[in-house]
């Protein structure tokens, strides 16, 4: 029996051959297999991130276009379609616009604050403390892992106008403390000093890392040259953890924008919403009034401030590391 070696035959076996740089089909078939199993272990995340992350914000995104309130919990598809009005009654609220106000006089105060005494914290462990380095690193991030409850005790009674530590240190001298929690002038400076204490220790961690990733040469290089403590901060530490600094503030930016807990436990927003915040104030529309498409357009508002600061941040990182 003869075999065919015409030009046909020869074209097919041609055809069959591999295209050049392909891969082989043995290895097509076991890279399909591996992307299959990859896809197969990511399932379970997929499938939770979608149920409780994805669809919660696609739902949140629709309710903010609509008047979605309790009634419709069970009958969401009967409510109603009202467009922009929900956004353009947003900044005719004064009760908004005061939280408005109130989240970034937290955030303006706040965040130098715990990014300068983060910072301070970490040069003096990192330089200054020789012995217990470790309790004192412990002791300034124990507030980061403290629960709200406990932050909340203790700071109630620090501030405590009759029998708080506060109080009881200016008897000492013939003073009286103010109500810092009952005053529309106190309560606020009060919050953004208990976050700030809770907070500065993510800070420290950060610029500790950062502060020891510099080169100690050039430390060395500038005292030779004569540079004192400040000139060394100013020239050297502060130019050179800008990365660090920078990153510090987006996050704690992030945070501080999303304020809740803080007069949520301390205060419920009051004394006459000195201390109500953007979250608070969606909170409280939410659960407790039931304006849930409102709440859902003050989320969306509070998304779109953030995601601009966080932009406008993340760029001068890029600007000033290159």
């Amino acid at each position: 029996m003869s075999l065919t070696t015409g030009p046909a035959a020869r074209a097919a076996a041609v055809d069959k051959s591999p295209e050049p740089g392909a891969p082989p089909r043995r290895g097509r078939r076991s890279l399909n297999r591996h992307n299959l199993t990859g896809w197969l272990f990511s399932t379970p995340f997929l499938v939770l991130f979608a149920l409780f992350m994805l669809f919660p914000i696609v739902a949140t995104l629709l309710m903010s276009f609509t008047d979605f309130g309790a009634r419709h919990v069970t009958r969401p598809l009967e409510a109603e379609f009202v467009g922009l009005d929900n956004y353009t009654k947003l900044f005719q609220d004064d009760t908004f616009l005061k939280a408005l106000f109130n989240t970034a006089y937290f955030v303006v105060v706040g965040v130098p604050a715990t990014i300068v005494l983060g910072l301070l914290a970490a040069i003096l462990l990192n330089n200054g403390i020789d012995r217990a380095r470790t309790f004192f690193r412990i002791g300034f991030y124990a507030p980061v892992v403290t629960t709200i409850v406990a932050v909340a005790i203790v700071w109630r009674f620090v501030l405590d106008p009759s029998d708080g530590l506060i109080a009881s240190l200016a008897s000492e001298v013939g003073l009286s403390a103010p109500d810092f929690l009952g005053s529309e002038t106190w309560a606020m400076p009060s919050l953004i000093a208990m976050a700030v204490w809770r907070n500065l220790g993510t800070v420290m961690v950060l610029c500790i890392a950062g502060l020891q990733a510099i080169p100690t040469e050039v430390r060395e290089a500038a005292r030779l040259d004569g540079a004192g403590a400040w000139q060394e901060l100013r020239r050297i530490t502060v130019p050179l953890l800008r990365p660090t600094l920078l990153y510090a503030t987006v996050i704690t930016s992030i945070g501080y924008l999303n304020v809740f807990e803080e007069p949520f436990v301390m205060t419920q927003g009051g004394p006459s919403d000195s201390t109500l915040t953007v979250s608070l104030d969606m909170y409280r529309e939410g659960f407790n009034f039931f304006h849930m498409g409102y709440a859902s357009a003050m989320a969306y508002v509070l998304f779109v401030v953030i995601m601009g600061i966080t932009v406008l941040q993340l760029r001068l990182l890029k600007d000033n590391t290159r």
